[in-house]
């Protein structure tokens, strides 16, 4: 079974919500796992039965592709790493940053590379994963670098740790480059995380975005994927119901 969590921010995002409602629902519509819950909300997830699946590292404009950033950004990841250990949360989302200089890949996988490896392992050593995310650079997070799959896959196998892992954001990579199903099939050594919604608009996965959720789910499976996938649309209705549609598609068979 695939394990399910969502993300707090989007099935949050212009609503007035009550926290404990919306995580003791979530729980109920087959949710196991929240991410990026603000921390002082940590108990009463794990209240509802949900595990704290993610936080955010540090912010995503600035990152390990910028030299002049590495000894920051390593104590921020690294006092991240350690809120994380200390509170039963699983991983921690790190990025690239926005494109510096002439914006060239190569110097900026090295740089990755070099910047990461202290914070991996001090990630590996507190049982706690570092997960780089795919962000598309066409519409949500202009000047993006890690934008292409490629990217991503040469810095995880750069530092060559299983505690660093890609974050492969569906959406995202539809938005950039398609092919969803063979990029993951290529690369799925390296994905250590999933998220979804629904491309173009971010919106629920149902018919009318264009990506096909449940053949991905049957991908997975058939690719015996036991990490987790997360939820991160915003939803147009409210938002448990349109969490339990999303849960449904990865529990369906799906053709792989």
């Amino acid at each position: 079974m695939i394990r399910q969590s969502f993300a707090w921010w989007s099935f949050t995002a212009g609503r007035e919500v009550d926290p404990a409602t919306l995580l003791r629902e979530a729980a109920a519509a087959g949710a196991r796992g929240v991410e990026m819950l603000p921390e002082a909300l940590w108990p009463v997830a794990k209240d509802a039965g949900l595990s704290i699946v993610t936080l955010t590292g540090h912010t995503l404009e600035r990152g390990f592709n910028d030299p002049t950033l590495h000894a920051a950004l390593s104590d921020e990841v690294r006092r991240n790493i350690d809120t994380a250990a200390a509170g039963g949360c699983e991983a921690v989302i790190v990025f690239s940053g926005n494109r510096i200089g002439d914006g060239a890949d190569g110097p900026a996988i090295a740089a990755c590379i070099e910047g990461l490896a202290p914070a991996v392992a001090h990630a590996e050593a507190a049982g706690v994963r570092l997960l780089m995310e795919l962000l598309n650079s066409k519409v949500d997070h202009p000047g993006h670098q890690c934008d292409r799959t490629a990217f991503g896959a040469a810095v995880i196998r750069g530092v060559g740790s299983p505690a660093l892992r890609l974050l492969y954001d569906g959406y995202h990579m539809q938005l950039m480059e398609g092919d969803l199903m063979r990029t993951i099939r290529a690369n799925i050594d390296l994905i250590g995380h999933v998220h979804t919604a629904g491309a173009p608009g971010r919106r629920d996965l149902d018919d009318r975005q264009e990506i096909n959720w449940p053949a991905i789910a049957g991908l997975l499976r058939h690719l015996g994927y036991r990490h987790w996938v997360g939820h991160e649309f915003v939803p147009r209705g409210e938002p448990v119901p349109a969490l339990a549609a999303a849960i449904s598609q990865f529990e369906l068979k799906g053709a792989a």
